[in-house]
């Protein structure tokens, strides 16, 4: 495959511009979950050569742009990233320190499938330099594996989670619940379970049926019905007793850390950095302007090879977008958001990003607190976010 690069000339960011960090985007699995709506895709040839370089292409294309600027994390998402060769994800590491600098403790994930065969190469995307791994578990219980359409069994999640450990400096496992027919009692002691490997870092989901998913079928034939609201917010409130319990709280509504251990580059995107997106369907944010690569494979890989890169489209972010997706995202953290921040980032003056009656009445409630221009959300109020939101954000 041959590749054609561009050159676009933009301003180059100081010296002491704020980190950036990078996604790459790889789109294949070997089989497509019920629940997933994400960019994933089952083929049964894949070109690794021509992925490499095309890779590389979108990479370089994007540090036309961004270039220069200190490198805080790289996270490799999809899709099953543990199933790209280590080689490739050392040449993608190898190129992204040269295109910017990295911070001298980056942080470099990859989402990785439990199965024995992915683990396998665990110690030589190690030696490629990842990092931390995110391992996608879901359950530690074989019906509910199944149910969820998961290949992996719960033996050989656990072996996959016991060499993770032993390999990388840092470790984050998912779990799924609110399950169908999923009990307190249920919940209690697979959470339970899970808390007792040491892992420092857990994202804890709730079961959402996601349109356009097998799962949103099954529920529009009357095949199974999700867990009602009151069942999530129970085994929600149980999930922060026991987690707080532990020593591993929310840091996040669904991410939970010990000091420490909180994931970076996921915080660069709730905190609302910039981020470069490559690989297909890869979203980035850079410089008040949305970036989208185009979402199929071969629809990708043919703009990489006819233009150098696989953008599909650059928009430039109004002010008011920008404070509210930075007001959405910021205030699913526990540490809340800081409302002058949001403004100076957003042009937008402090008295217009938040309703101040809403604002008064839900800090009455006991739903959140606000000392001075930072707002956080309460535990209690964590429950009801999704009402919150709308009342809270006025822009």
């Amino acid at each position: 495959m041959s590749l054609t690069s561009t050159t676009r000339l933009s301003a180059r960011p100081t010296a002491d511009a704020e980190p950036i960090a990078l996604y790459v985007h790889w789109p294949f699995c070997v089989s497509k979950c019920p629940y997933c709506d994400f960019n994933s895709h089952v083929r049964a040839e894949i070109d690794m050569d021509g992925w490499r370089d095309a890779l590389l292409a979108d990479l370089a294309h994007e540090a036309t742009l961004t270039g220069g600027r200190p490198l805080a994390s790289i996270f490799f998402g999809g899709g099953t990233p543990s199933l790209m060769p280590p080689a490739i994800v050392a040449a993608l590491i190898e190129a992204a320190s040269r295109h910017w600098r990295p911070v001298p403790d980056m942080e470099i994930t990859l989402e990785a499938n439990p199965s024995s065969v992915e683990a396998a190469r665990f110690a030589d995307l190690a030696a490629a330099g990842v990092n931390r791994v995110s391992l996608g578990l879901q359950a530690l219980d074989d019906g509910a594996l199944h149910f969820l359409g998961r290949a992996h069994d719960v033996r050989e999640g656990l072996a996959a989670l016991d060499i993770a450990q032993s390999v990388f400096a840092r470790v984050n496992f998912d779990l799924i619940y609110a399950r169908p027919g999923q009990s307190e009692a249920d919940w209690e002691a697979e959470l339970a379970q899970g808390l007792s490997f040491g892992t420092g870092h857990l994202s804890l989901y709730q079961l959402t049926i996601e349109p356009g998913t097998r799962f949103a079928t099954l529920v529009a034939q009357g095949k199974f019905t999700p867990a009602d609201p009151d069942r999530g917010a129970t085994l929600y409130e149980l999930t922060q007793a026991m987690t707080g319990a532990a020593g591993i709280p929310a840091y996040e509504i669904s991410n939970h850390a010990r000091p420490g251990e909180q994931s970076r580059h996921n915080l660069t995107y709730w905190r609302y950095g910039d981020y470069a997106g490559v690989g297909p369907g890869a979203h980035g944010r850079r410089g008040g302007v949305a970036t989208l690569r185009h979402k199929k494979p071969e629809n990708w890989i043919g703009a990489v090879v006819r233009n150098g890169h696989g953008l599909q489209s650059e928009d430039a972010l109004p002010n008011e977008d920008r404070a509210r997706e930075a007001l959405l995202m910021g205030l699913r953290l526990a540490e809340g958001v800081d409302l002058s921040r949001i403004a100076n980032l957003s042009d937008m003056p402090v008295d217009a990003l938040v309703d101040a009656a809403s604002v008064e009445q839900l800090a009455t409630l006991g739903l959140l607190h606000r000392q001075d221009r930072h707002l956080t959300i309460s535990p209690a109020g964590m429950l009801l976010l999704d009402a919150i939101l709308p009342k809270v954000v006025a822009v």
